[in-house]
């Protein structure tokens, strides 16, 4: 997708979930763009913490003993500083933001999956429900004139309607995730009606690429092929997903930070909500053909029934945001899947 730069200098953007996949991404688009950027992240073990370290030295943070609430100065990039710090810290972050004076809020730290969710539900509420609360109360008392957060497609739940349109009902979640995807979204719009914050929730779709989560599909099924491992292959392969490249979520993220909705269009909206992904769905037999194919190698496959909190069809309905940012995703699941697989025989020297 081709993007317009504009100038971005004087814009404070805190990004939180900084070390995390989409974060990362975020981050070094911004940057590249000219905002001065700071990342938030609390670098916890739910994976691999050296591949989150890992991607901020990417970023320029090359000290591997982060410590809490210290503020690291980037190698690479001067617009950049990076501060571990756990969202719900109702002392460091308001004192984050009184520090920095930020413009921009774009919230992707969150405990991501649905699976863990069903043994660790707490963290979820930590993260993303009270955490969640601290950076709206941070967002109302510093004049944050634009926040931006993750939502999920998580919370469709066993919606029947494709493609998962935001007119949907999504009042019947069917995992604690995408319950707190959803109780963000309704303490966004309680914000954004009583303090006038304008408020955009984007509802991620299957988001892979390069340095992406080892709990996602791709690197599951890929680390497993690699191994001679068998893969898990839920519903008896009948399962299809709106599988959307990283670099194409990052541009439409970016995009919406640059402008909220009430000054892209000429209405007073200031809370709004839309789908993110690729607008189509395709099979996952066809999706692990793919990683076959650039493995060059066939993998060894046990067919099981779906799992508790996993739907069969995801497919997003991206019309409000080519309507309202231009966002078209162009990235087939042949380039894309490609891309992965050269970054992970790289990474792990395969």
């Amino acid at each position: 997708m081709a993007f317009q730069n504009e100038k971005n200098h004087n814009k404070k953007v805190l990004v939180t979930g900084a070390a995390g996949f989409i974060g990362f991404y975020v981050t070094r688009l911004l940057l590249k763009q000219g905002f001065k950027v700071v990342g938030l992240d609390n670098l916890n073990d739910y994976y691999d913490v050296n591949l989150k370290l890992a991607r901020l030295k990417e970023l320029g943070v090359i000290d591997n003993t982060v410590a809490f609430n210290q503020v690291y100065k980037s190698a690479s990039y001067s617009n950049f500083s990076f501060v571990k710090m756990n969202l719900d810290n109702r002392t460091t972050l308001p004192q984050l933001f009184k520090d920095k004076n930020f413009d921009i809020v774009c919230n992707l730290a969150a405990q991501a999956g649905v699976r863990y969710s069903l043994e660790n539900p707490e963290p979820y509420v930590d993260s993303n429900v009270v955490g969640f609360l601290n950076l709206l109360e941070c967002c109302r008392h510093f004049n944050i004139k634009h926040l931006v957060y993750a939502s999920s497609s998580s919370v469709y739940g066993l919606n029947k309607n494709v493609p998962f349109s935001t007119k949907d009902n999504v009042d019947n979640p069917i995992s604690l995730y995408a319950a707190t995807k959803k109780s963000n979204e309704l303490m966004a719009h309680t914000y954004s009606h009583l303090f006038n914050i304008p408020t955009t929730g984007l509802r991620f779709f299957t988001v892979y690429g390069p340095w992406g989560r080892p709990d996602m599909a791709m690197f599951l099924f890929t680390d497993a092929i690699v191994k001679n491992k068998t893969i898990k292959v839920y519903n008896y392969g009948n399962m299809e997903r709106d599988f959307t490249y990283i670099d194409d979520i990052a541009e439409g993220i970016v995009r919406v930070i640059n402008t909220p909705v009430m000054l892209r269009r000429d209405r007073k909206e200031i809370y709004k909500i839309y789908n993110i992904g690729n607008n189509k769905s395709v099979k996952l037999l066809d999706f692990i053909k793919q990683i076959e194919l650039n493995l060059g190698k066939e993998a060894k496959k046990s067919m099981l029934p779906i799992q508790p909190g996993d739907v069969e069809r995801t497919w997003a309905n991206v019309d409000d945001l080519i309507r309202d940012y231009d966002y078209h995703p162009d990235t087939s699941i042949e380039e894309g899947v490609k891309k992965f697989i050269d970054w992970y025989k790289g990474y792990y020297t395969v």
